[in-house]
């Protein structure tokens, strides 16, 4: 990948670049808990974004993007926000960059991914923070890692109509070889976890499906918590997100909101707690728990906040009938990915027969990743 990047960057601009890298992500458990204050538990993963990238000394950048076979170019200075939808991650990133201070010139990049599209994977954090950490370091700025994930949220916010949680943009940045990361969104506190679980196996199952009404649900899940906080607030002011309340404290406001938000507050309240318990589990090697923890969120995810579907169900009930130690679908939901926690004598006969069933069963294929925990944004 990094051959071809450098061919067509020589082919278009004919100057030496430098190369930056950023990955998507995993998240273990402690899904749609960031928006509320609560702990995720990413990893970087070893698929991403790699770009060339060179000052140009205008300040029109020139981008081209390999995968989508397109190019753009756009005035820094300007907010003329370009049309095309992918380029609005990168325009975005630098009209943060330089609200933040930051100083961005024009530039010249050609830049392509192996993160697998509409699988959860976060494709889209993988390329606000490698141009973040590129546009950082090329223009002699010193914003620190946490705001540059901050720059990439900001992006999501104010250029693509999503109000994501800082989850995905912060294990792009942060992340480690070996190491999941608890993360608490409320407070930016985090602390680095090995994850080097000997005798299993991280897998994703990809469904390849992505159902309509992804990003507008999104936000009416995150009204919902915002609803359920608020009359929360009313009896314990404390409260500033709905991961501060306890389940009693929303038992307490039943009669006050409608039983949708009440069960879409129930999984969050109970999620931010099967973070702890499993890292609490990992440090004890218990991985048992882990994957019981998983298969929990799974249902929480698909009955109470309602964002999984047939494809993803289907994946998760097979995993448990095959004795897989966890499963649960992974990221936003409607589609994308289950992830796995396979022992290895199971593996081979889990994904051969995930992969058969569930042809059978939708008539199309699924794909299927191994996962290695990697490195965040870097320059290469």
């Amino acid at each position: 990948m990094k051959n071809k990047i450098l061919a067509k960057f020589a082919e278009l601009f004919g100057e030496v670049p430098a190369l930056y890298a950023a990955p998507g992500r995993i998240n273990l458990i402690g899904e749609h808990t960031d928006y509320n204050g609560g702990y995720v538990f990413p990893g970087a993963i070893n698929f991403g974004i790699i770009a060339a990238i060179k000052p140009n000394g205008s300040s029109v950048s020139r981008v081209f993007s390999i995968d989508l076979n397109d190019y753009v170019e756009f005035n820094v200075d300007e907010e003329i926000v370009p049309s095309q939808q992918w380029s609005r991650y990168i325009y975005g990133v630098c009209r943060e960059m330089i609200k933040r201070g930051g100083k961005v010139g024009g530039f010249d990049a050609v830049f392509a991914g192996d993160v697998p599209l509409g699988a959860g994977l976060s494709s889209s954090a993988a390329l606000e923070s490698c141009f973040a950490f590129a546009l950082n370091d090329l223009f002699g700025n010193k914003i620190d890692t946490f705001e540059l994930a901050r720059i990439g949220q900001s992006t999501e916010h104010n250029y693509c109509g999503v109000k994501c949680g800082i989850m995905d943009q912060f294990a792009s940045c942060f992340g480690k070889a070996g190491s999941l990361i608890r993360l608490n969104c409320k407070t930016g506190e985090y602390k680095y976890f090995p994850f080097n679980p000997e005798g299993y196996r991280l897998v994703l199952l990809d469904t390849c499906v992505k159902h309509v009404l992804a990003d507008s649900a999104y936000n009416k899940r995150r009204e919902s918590c915002e609803r359920a906080a608020a009359a929360i607030r009313e009896n314990h002011p404390e409260v500033e997100f709905l991961s501060d309340s306890k389940r009693l404290w929303l038992d307490e406001v039943r009669d006050k909101i409608s039983e949708e938000d009440f069960i879409r507050a129930e999984y969050v309240i109970g999620e931010v707690q099967r973070v702890l318990d499993v890292c609490d589990a990992l440090e004890r090697g218990d991985y048992e728990t882990v994957g019981e923890m998983m298969y929990q969120t799974h249902f929480g995810l698909s009955r109470l906040y309602e964002v999984s579907c047939p494809e993803l169900d289907f994946l998760a009930r097979l995993a448990r009938k095959m004795d897989v130690t966890g499963s649960r679908v992974m990221g936003g939901g409607f589609g994308g990915c289950t992830i796995n926690l396979v022992r290895n004598e199971l593996y081979d006969a889990f994904v051969t027969a995930a992969a058969a069933k569930y042809r059978e069963q939708f008539g199309h294929d699924l794909k299927i990743y191994d996962v290695v925990i990697g490195d965040g944004a870097r320059k290469l």
